[in-house]
């Protein structure tokens, strides 16, 4: 198509490149980032993930020269070659190959015999993908890892599969040849010997990954519609490359602290008197819990923005009820209007043009929930202005969220006709190029809508997203199933999740369809423990999933996980702060710590929550004990104090009610005492568990709900230890004081170190020894702690 490169000028941060059968240009982002773009559909890019003020852009020197068969681009950390054909080549500083395009077309493996008959007895017959419009092929050296695409099915390293980037709602089991999920997030990293990298083909189209599948000589990436529209984002590590990565689409905003509490959800709890139930089944067994959803038998009709007056006849009443007892209500809310003249939301919908339509500017309609429905056209922002007006109507009754599902955009007569229209704000498009983003464009509206309404943090939950929902709303991996597989492939799936932008995810503990055993749901809680997004959630005609309906050992081990997940609390937000300024989700893949170490390159049935705590959960059935590899360095079994030395393979003990945990020595944990709900009362005295070693924590600290810590409404506190011959200098700073009502001490616990003396700055304090650890009370406004053997 190219063919031989003929010119090239300089404007700002672009090279435009002139060949006999088109242009192109490639973008200087930032030394590390490079953009590839052709405007095979429109003139200019139209992203809807990044966005112009993005903080990746920033100008750097750059320099151009010709070179013989190539022309070469070169930054601080990159040098590009651009050649005949529209082959582009990426090269570190030192000339190193990152990323070579392949030369020469795809060459798949031959595939043997006639599947007809195969397919008569109703099997799926393997295909090799079709030739795209759009395709890059990039060499591969044999040592490459892939992560990231978001949560799709599969191991942690894509490596040898193949993904499609369409958004699909299917609820049959998600088992590795799921091509597609909910989710269409086109972003991977690759991880070499030398070095990682991620690509990002920022292209809303259906979309085509092939990470080596057809052929080990390359993997590509292609799209039957839209332009050649990608990012180069160099490392060189695993953790560099989220970082650029995030600072491109946008980084999970920092959340409400009570959304990081447990939230509870079944399809459906009605009427009133059955939440109520639940909510009071909570406290009677000692449960923490933050939140309950209501699915979408809340509605009259399946009528968004509606309540159901028979079953729920005073939503406001029922909202300050359980606020009472520290619960928040969640709604979800559908994309599809019922087609209703009457309806408020219908009619005015409709007198305004508001709804997507066929090529005859006829209002289009398919079937949802409510039956005959029509589609909001989110594509247009006097649209989205209005949407996020609505949210008001549910907020104006206590609701304190709002999850969108079913916004792939899903119907009951599968995915919409390629030719509806949208108006994409103002370049009038089809189907073919708003399926991807059409959730995404939703998340923003109501996200919009509750700022607007509340002032505060928005908790939005969406089902469907692209690259850079993060920015709006936290997600869950859909309708998985309550199989021990899909306990096992939820760790790469949030994980991978991670990796691709998705700070605040989760997925349904317990499972959604079919029904939780008991050892089953406790395992999925002591995951769930740890996951941004802690929700147990399922399907209707499935048995109880309350953890009471079940046996009493059951529930023991469910309330021991969800009162450790409350413990750890001021951690998570943390994480989530740092996640706010970093895009490092707090659920991490051991390769993104450790990308030197082979040993975790395909390590995806255990994960790092931050970088101090190492969980490896159980994932099979009947099993009591398991294989947990420690990376480098000193670690501490949580439960028995046993400090190993990383670096090998261990055998941990895990009877029913124990998750291995392991700290990493030289950590320092924040952590509260035991509350039902966040916010049942004022945390006076935060708890620091410090684990001896060498190492350095900041904790943040401010009111959980407001936009103030923006303004320097927050306090935050550095604390670090040192532990040398006998005696360890633990150092309590409180380095930014701009919130008020923040803790008044700080209760030092040390463990696995019996203090013989201490003394805080100097002077001898009191402590106390309780089963071979020293805890320590000290002002909030910190000190230097030294505690002797």
């Amino acid at each position: 198509m190219w063919k031989k490169r003929i010119g090239y000028e300089k404007e700002g941060r672009r090279i435009n490149l002139q060949f006999e059968g088109g242009e192109g240009w490639i973008e200087i982002v930032n030394p590390w980032v490079i953009h590839v773009f052709a405007p095979l559909h429109t003139q200019e890019p139209e992203s809807r993930a990044v966005e112009p003020n993005a903080l990746a852009f920033e100008e750097c020197e750059y320099r151009v020269s010709e070179r013989e068969g190539h022309l070469e681009i070169a930054t601080e950390q990159l040098t590009v070659r651009a050649y005949d054909h529209f082959y582009v080549d990426v090269y570190d500083a030192s000339g190193t190959p990152l990323c070579l395009d392949h030369r020469g077309e795809r060459n798949p493996f031959q595939r043997r015999g006639n599947t007809s008959i195969a397919e008569d007895e109703g099997h799926t017959a393997m295909k090799t993908s079709n030739k795209h419009t759009i395709e890059v092929l990039k060499s591969m050296e044999g040592e490459e890892k892939f992560y990231g695409l978001g949560d799709k099915t599969g191991p942690l390293n894509k490596k040898g599969y193949e993904y499609e980037m369409w958004n699909t709602d299917d609820p049959s089991p998600h088992v590795e040849s799921h091509k597609a999920l909910y989710k269409s997030i086109p972003f991977f990293i690759t991880l070499k010997e030398r070095a990682a990298y991620g690509l990002f083909f920022d292209n809303p189209f259906k979309t085509f990954f092939d990470l080596g599948k057809e052929n080990s000589d390359y993997y590509y990436f292609g799209a039957d519609g839209g332009n050649l529209d990608y990012y180069f984002i160099h490392g060189p590590s695993v953790k560099d490359v989220v970082i650029r990565y995030t600072a491109l689409t946008g980084r999970t905003p920092l959340p409400q602290l009570w959304t990081l509490g447990a939230h509870q959800s079944r399809w459906s709890y009605a009427p009133e008197s059955r939440v109520l139930e639940i909510a009071e089944k909570f406290r009677e067994h000692d449960l923490p819990l933050d939140a309950i959803h209501l699915d979408i038998d809340y509605m009259d009709g399946y009528r968004v923005f509606t309540w159901d007056n028979e079953r729920f006849p005073d939503p406001v009443a029922l909202s300050a009820r359980l606020q009472d007892m520290g619960i928040r209500l969640i709604t979800i809310i559908d994309p599809g209007v019922k087609k209703d003249q009457g309806y408020a939301v219908y009619d005015e919908g409709l007198e305004k043009g508001y709804f997507a339509t066929d090529t005859d500017g006829i209002t289009y309609v398919n079937k949802v929930w409510p039956g005959d429905s029509v589609y909001p056209d989110f594509s247009d922002e006097p649209v989205r202005k209005w949407w996020a007006s609505l949210q008001k109507t549910m907020l104006d009754t206590g609701v304190a969220g709002i999850w969108n599902d079913m916004n792939e955009p899903a119907s009951f007569n599968g995915p919409l006709p390629d030719d509806v229209q949208f108006k994409n704000d103002g370049r009038p498009t089809d189907h073919r190029e708003i399926h991807n983003v059409y959730g995404h464009l939703m998340s923003k509206a109501t996200f919009d809508g509750l700022l607007q309404t509340t002032g505060k943090r928005p908790f939005v939950i969406t089902r469907a997203v692209y690259a850079g929902t993060q920015k709006y709303s936290t997600v869950w991996t859909g309708d998985n199933q309550s199989f021990w597989e899909h306990l096992r492939m939820s760790i790469p799936q949030l994980t991978n999740l991670g990796l691709s932008g998705f700070a605040f995810s989760g997925c349904d503990v317990g499972g959604f369809s079919h029904d939780a055993t008991p050892e089953l749901l406790v395992r999925w809680v002591q995951v769930g423990a740890f996951s941004p997004l802690f929700r147990n959630h399922t399907a209707i005609g499935t048995r109880d999933q309350e953890p009471w309906a079940y046996d009493e050992d059951t529930l023991n081990a469910y309330r021991q996980a969800m009162k450790l997940r409350y413990r750890i609390l001021p951690y998570l937000y943390d994480l989530m702060r740092e996640a706010e300024q970093t895009g490092l989700a707090p659920m991490r893949p051991l390769v993104l710590e450790y990308p030197e170490d082979s040993a975790v390159h395909e390590l995806d049935d255990q994960f790092l929550f931050g970088s101090q705590l190492l969980v490896a959960p159980i994932v099979e059935q009947g099993k009591r004990n398991r294989a947990v590899y420690l990376p480098e360095g000193t670690w501490i079994d949580d439960r028995t104090g046993e400090k190993i030395e990383g670096g090998k393979t261990i055998v941990a003990e895990a009877p029913l009610d124990v998750c291995p945990i392991y700290v990493r020595a030289g950590t320092l944990l924040p952590a509260y005492p035991d509350r039902r709900y966040v916010g049942e009362r004022k945390i006076e005295e935060l708890l620091l568990y410090v684990y001896p070693g060498d190492g350095e924590y900041t904790h943040f600290e401010d009111d959980g709900e407001s936009y103030d810590y923006r303004d320097g409404g927050y306090n935050e506190y550095k604390f670090s230890q040192q532990h040398q011959n006998g005696q360890l200098k633990v150092k309590l700073e409180h380095v930014h004081a701009g919130y008020n009502e923040g803790y008044t001490h700080i209760r030092t616990v040390v463990h696995g170190f019996t203090a013989k003396s201490a003394t805080l700055d100097g002077q001898p304090i009191e402590f106390e020894s309780e089963e071979g650890n020293t805890a320590i009370v000290v002002p909030a406004s910190g000190g230097e702690l030294i505690l002797t053997l």
